[in-house]
């Protein structure tokens, strides 16, 4: 681990298992799906279509040809490709170390000055270069265009308010330069949602305002049912939604067709920058095919062989059934650890309007007796058939943050403590059927309310419910849809919600740790105090409690500064500070993820961690080298 981020530049060589240019480079193989465009000299050569030097990878045995079919549950999610095709200036590698990716190379002097080289001859899917004026286009012309961007930069992009001085060097160099350190800069660019800091410029170029007659461009607006030409550049310029087969990408696969379909086609890259050892491109699939189910069938489609690969909109609920048709249709089941902070949290409402509820929910005493009072594991092995880890919302062992006391502070099973602590605070009166009244009369009745869309958080209320009844707390499940419970959250209105932990519960030292400071509004725990934080005060309430606002303390020290061993003593404190306020009531972690893969399909670890964030899901595994061993009739099904 780095102590400090004096000058360092990072080269590509084992970055992701990835091998320095081997005498081969001389001699590319050519995929089948390009040979008759190559021979038409409809396309060039693949030896002139990659960059130099293009990523040279060494896995077992990949060969070219054939499909994938998998699910989406609606036409929209087929942007999460984007996510697990993963291609990034920078990304993960399985250690979870930053390596370059569409870069060449990368320079970080003390978190606050990036210079970025590009790969020679780095293309986009049609062929035009990638280059700085990409990168220039997207700063200047988009992200600065009050038309197209009316809030600005991102605001990963910000360090006190201020932007960075953005800079060509060359054609293939750009640098960004803060006054402070900006240490989320690299990991918001490796993160599962490419923040785009570049674009397709010469595509784009031709419906902007400033590069094309702005009146014929209002018309094509107007003619698309669009309000203005920044209206129409913005629906074309969409990286993320993959909903413009014209649009340029640097990912894999392309798409190929717009919705309304119940099949999505994405095509093969010819100008993709990664080979393989053997002079092969990848990816080494031709196609990537979705196709459009509800999502109540996809344990059913992949049970009937249906498929060739799955694992988004599938559980650890679905195993049985999964494990149920493998022989007969033809297909394996991975299960991959999630690694999630817990599968199932309950969040007490610190900012509650309730006055009564918001004073008990701020007792110390009130949260440690609701986390002793609850079984867990029976809960592990009712919910994740006692495979999964008991204990806090924390992160888990194979992250080099881990300490093992932190999962089991005050969360083991202890009713009697629980009780005792509850007698304490003073909630010694209890109602004809031995539940507790709180100050005003009222039942202690906590009305747990979730968005009903995970049926283990559900199941495990149930629970919940039968072990509080012991302790004289009763336990009400109000599931709803996720927007309102957003919203109702956000306005203070609810006491308790219960939902899944911490998405990234396998940090490193160098990302930031946003998620355990109240800083967001999305964090159940805390929403009026991540409102006015997101809000620069405008909305919400300052934080009022001492122990919450050392997380924010904390979060400003990693924030300003680029050493690691700092950045790994804030995140050790702050995770300590989680476990001893019991901000977030974890129960049990460790669900597995099922992946469907169908026999012959190969490419995927064995065993790996699976999670949105840091993994992209199997994004850091790198899809685009995923094969059949025997390609010739694995086609799909069209």
């Amino acid at each position: 681990m780095f102590t400090s981020m004096r000058t360092k530049t990072l080269h590509l060589a084992a970055a992701f298992g990835f091998l320095a240019l081997p005498a081969f480079a001389q001699t590319y193989v050519e995929p089948p799906l390009f040979a008759e465009k190559v021979a038409k000299k409809e396309l060039p050569p693949l030896a002139e279509r990659l960059p130099q030097p293009p990523i040279v990878v060494n896995p077992k045995g990949g060969q070219y040809g054939g499909d994938i079919v998998t699910l989406v549950s609606r036409p929209r999610d087929i942007r999460y490709i984007s996510t697990y095709a993963y291609t990034r200036l920078i990304g993960y590698d399985r250690s979870l170390q930053l390596q370059p990716d569409l870069l060449e190379r990368f320079e970080n002097e003390d978190d606050r000055v990036f210079t970025f080289t590009l790969r020679a001859g780095h293309c986009w899917s049609d062929g035009t270069p990638f280059t700085s004026e990409d990168f220039r286009y997207y700063w200047e012309d988009v992200a600065q265009d009050p038309d197209l961007s009316p809030a600005g930069p991102p605001e990963f992009m910000m360090v006190d308010g201020k932007l960075p001085r953005f800079e060509v060097i060359d054609e293939r160099t750009v640098r960004y330069t803060w006054d402070k350190p900006n240490p989320r800069f690299l990991p918001q660019l490796a993160g599962p949602l490419d923040p785009g800091i570049y674009r397709a410029s010469a595509y784009l170029k031709r419906f902007h305002a400033k590069y094309a007659d702005k009146a014929a461009l209002e018309e094509k607006a107007k003619k698309a049912k669009l309000k203005s030409w920044a209206a129409l550049h913005n629906r074309l310029d969409d990286m993320k939604e993959q909903t413009n087969p014209d649009l340029p990408t640097l990912m894999p696969w392309r798409i190929t067709n717009t919705a309304p379909a119940t099949r999505f086609v994405f095509e093969r890259n010819p100008y993709y920058h990664r080979v393989d050892n053997r002079g092969q491109q990848l990816p080494y699939v031709d196609r990537m095919i979705m196709d459009v189910s509800a999502s109540g069938l996809f344990a059913a489609k992949a049970n009937a062989g249906e498929i060739d690969m799955l694992f988004r909109g599938l559980s650890m609920s679905d195993v049985p059934i999964l494990k149920e048709g493998e022989k007969a249709k033809g297909y394996h089941t991975l299960l991959w650890p999630y690694a999630r902070g817990t599968e199932l949290a309950l969040y007490p409402n610190l900012n509650a309007t309730d006055p009564v509820w918001r004073k008990l929910n701020r007792d110390l005493r009130f949260r440690k007796a609701l986390s002793l009072g609850i079984d867990r594991r029976t809960l592990n092995n009712a919910l994740l058939f006692g495979l999964g880890t008991e204990g806090n919302n924390t992160v888990v062992a194979e992250s080099p943050l881990f300490s093992p006391e932190l999962r089991t502070l005050n969360a083991t099973y202890d009713p009697d403590e629980a009780s005792r602590l509850l007698d304490e605070i003073g909630l010694t009166q209890r109602n004809g059927a031995g539940i507790r009244l709180l100050p005003d009369g009222r039942e202690l009745e906590i009305i747990v309310e979730t968005d009903g869309e995970s049926s283990l958080v559900v199941d495990g209320l149930t629970l919940i419910g039968e072990f509080w009844r012991e302790i004289g707390v009763r336990l009400f499940v109000k599931p709803q849809d996720r927007t309102v419970l957003r919203n109702r959250s956000f306005a203070g209105l609810t006491v308790m919600v219960a939902a899944q932990g911490f998405d990234n519960a396998i940090p490193t030292a160098l990302m930031p740790p946003t998620e355990f400071a109240p800083m967001r509004q999305d964090n159940y725990s805390w929403p009026k105090w991540g409102q006015y934080v997101e809000t620069k005060g405008k909305n919400g309430e300052a934080v009022d409690m001492p122990e919450a606002k050392r997380l924010l303390e904390l979060y400003d020290t990693w924030m300003n500064t680029g050493n690691r061993t700092v950045q790994a003593d804030v995140w050790r404190e702050m995770l300590r500070n989680h476990a001893e306020n019991q901000w977030v009531i974890g129960t049990v972690a460790g669900a597995l993820q099922p992946i469907v893969m169908r026999n012959g399909l190969m490419g995927l670890p064995e065993k790996a961690l699976y999670s949105w964030e840091p993994t992209a899901m199997i994004g850091i595994y790198r899809a685009d080298e995923i094969y059949w061993n025997k390609a010739a009739g694995k086609e799909a099904r069209r």
